[in-house]
């Protein structure tokens, strides 16, 4: 199987091996991670996870408890084999401990889900510099099958970096390390990649699923090949259209790229979200004739209040827009052709709103989409989808169901996609 995958890549990535040593090394590690179930006698071992539980809160309740539910089968699995249980993870950008960033909400909606006890320890400034001797207490005192969860770990200004010895301090909480959280596998951080040092690392189930379903994207993926790549950050989005571009069949872009492009292309484009540092590169790339682009786009105010369908001239020629308007979304004539690509494409990557969907009438182009992928994964096509406004525009139809897999790490796919070695499957590879 492995050498009928090598000489698959090899014979396509012959004309760019830069691309395609990048390529050989994801399949390295995708070949090789060491999972939870290759742990031999769990029972009464603590076990340090670091899952990604950054969840959406509002008044100390969670919103979206999505990610929660995506790693309970390691935590079960692992309680189940009675070890103890303790939880690492992080909500927001805090600057160090700030309360509306705490974990609180999350072990409580982590409770109910269970139907269990989870211990929690509450992480206030007065005892932050002694918080682990803490938790040392609090995990002595646990029994076999038992959960106990850390407060927001960004809480500590060494995690980022792992600065004086931060990871060996975090490890020596646990017998064995595992990274369920493939949205932060990307991350170098103590909690990703320092603890792993200290202890023995595996990845858990939710890692080892996402890992093996983009496999099918990278290695010999079905042909047509259809990307669907929107969303603002034109920092992540670059790398994969520039990766992507070898293998895909056709790339359609919406959101940023498309307002990035236009501009570049020398239209006024108003108050259109740009990146100016990226206008050469997404010029380059859109040059290409896989990459399909919009016909038509919607500006008008972000308020919703007025809005129009303008068609783009395929060369040179004026938008009409006004300074304060702004593309939020593509237009009913590009939808029309995107589906077509869309419904024939046999793998499909989606990752990245295609405008302003947050408020309507601009989610119209997103929306479709959506229900396009949805309408052709587990089906003709193998449908992939990642990045927290794609999943919750899938989530807004109702239609998450009908998607082959449902990537957690939107960072962490787009790079994984662009042949990046990350740094968090590394270190729980073979």
């Amino acid at each position: 199987m492995l050498g009928r995958q090598f000489t698959a890549c090899n014979e396509f990535f012959s004309h760019n091996k830069s691309r395609r040593d990048g390529i050989i090394k994801s399949i390295f590690i995708i070949m090789k991670l060491k999972t939870i179930k290759q742990i031999r006698n769990l029972k009464h071992k603590t076990v340090l996870v670091r899952v990604d539980f950054n969840v959406p809160i509002e008044r100390k309740k969670v919103l979206d408890n999505t990610r929660l539910l995506a790693s309970l089968p390691t935590i079960k699995y692992l309680t189940g084999k009675k070890a103890k249980v303790i939880l690492v993870t992080h909500v927001g950008r805090p600057e160090g401990v700030e309360q509306k960033y705490s974990l609180e909400p999350v072990a409580n909606e982590l409770e109910k889900i269970m139907g269990k006890k989870i211990k929690y320890l509450k992480n206030i400034k007065k005892i932050l510099s002694k918080y682990f001797d803490f938790a040392q207490k609090e995990i002595g005192k646990m029994k076999a099958g038992q959960v106990f969860m850390l407060d927001n770990i960004r809480f500590f200004v060494d995690e980022a970096k792992d600065k004086n010895d931060f990871s060996k301090k975090l490890a020596e909480l646990g017998d064995v390390f595992v990274l369920d959280g493939f949205a932060v596998a990307h991350r170098d951080s103590a909690s990703v990649t320092g603890v792993a040092k200290y202890l023995p690392a595996y990845a858990g189930l939710l890692l080892e699923k996402e890992v093996k379903g983009l496999e099918k994207v990278i290695v010999k993926p079905k042909k047509p090949f259809v990307a669907v790549i929107g969303g603002a950050k034109m920092e992540t989005k670059i790398p994969v259209l520039k990766a992507l571009l070898p293998k895909a069949d056709y790339i359609l872009i919406g959101g940023g790229i498309v307002n990035t492009y236009l501009k570049a292309k020398g239209f006024k484009v108003g108050a259109s979200l740009v990146d100016k540092e990226y206008e050469k590169e997404v010029l380059k790339y859109c040059k290409s004739k896989k990459v399909i682009k919009p016909v038509d786009v919607v500006v008008g105010d972000v308020k919703g209040k007025k809005f129009r369908v303008v068609s783009l001239p395929k060369e040179k020629g004026s938008l009409g827009m006004t300074t304060d308007e702004a593309i939020l979304d593509i237009g009913p004539e590009t939808i029309r052709l995107y589906s077509k690509y869309i419904k024939k494409a046999m793998t499909l990557v989606w990752n990245g709103a295609m405008g302003y969907f947050e408020q309507k009438p601009y989610d119209v182009g997103t929306m479709s989409v959506a229900r396009l992928v949805a309408s052709v994964s587990k089906g003709s096509a193998y449908g992939v989808i990642g990045g927290g406004e794609t999943l919750q525009a899938m989530d807004l139809t109702g239609m998450d169901e009908y998607v082959d897999m449902i990537s957690t790490g939107g960072g962490a796919m787009l790079e994984f996609l662009s042949g990046k070695e990350l740094p968090g499957i590394k270190v729980v590879s073979r």
